[in-house]
């Protein structure tokens, strides 16, 4: 009878994994991405509080300033025939005929003696992010008694 050798299995060794060419890809993955994408500017503050807290029984000594967007994502100032077209480009974020005009009108009710009162009409089809722009206008001159309103006298 033959004896059988028993030959000794030598264990496989531990396979190794090289992961710097997925490092690579990831980091240019990173790097496309980073180039490629938009910096949007960051949204103001907004310290407002929407609508006024309550209603006074005393008169304002100036006047609200009407705001209207309207679908276009014209900005307009005033009612009626004194209503005039500020900014009118849509795609334009700053808006600096209404920062100008809030300008004027926040120190002037400041050198009246009250708080500057803003009212916002906003056409249904206006996108928000003209809203936001028109708020950020507010708060870059300080104005913070904003109300949204759905009827120009």
């Amino acid at each position: 009878m033959a004896r059988h050798k028993k030959s000794k299995i030598e264990p496989e060794p531990d396979p190794d994994l090289d992961i710097s060419s997925l490092i690579d890809v990831c980091f240019l993955l990173l790097i496309y991405f980073l180039v490629t994408s938009t910096i949007t500017p960051r949204e103001q503050d907004l310290g407002m509080q929407l609508p006024a807290n309550t209603p006074s029984s005393e008169q304002p000594k100036i006047e609200p300033m009407f705001i209207k967007v309207d679908a276009s994502g014209a900005v307009f100032s005033g009612t009626g025939p004194s209503q005039q077209a500020l900014d009118t480009n849509a795609n334009e974020r700053d808006l600096p005929l209404l920062s100008s005009q809030l300008e004027l009108y926040a120190a002037a009710a400041r050198s009246a003696g009250s708080n500057p009162l803003v009212q916002i009409y906003v056409d249904p089809g206006a996108t928000q992010q003209r809203v936001i722009d028109v708020l950020n206008a507010l708060a870059g001159v300080k104005i913070t008694s904003v109300t949204f309103t759905d009827l120009l006298e």
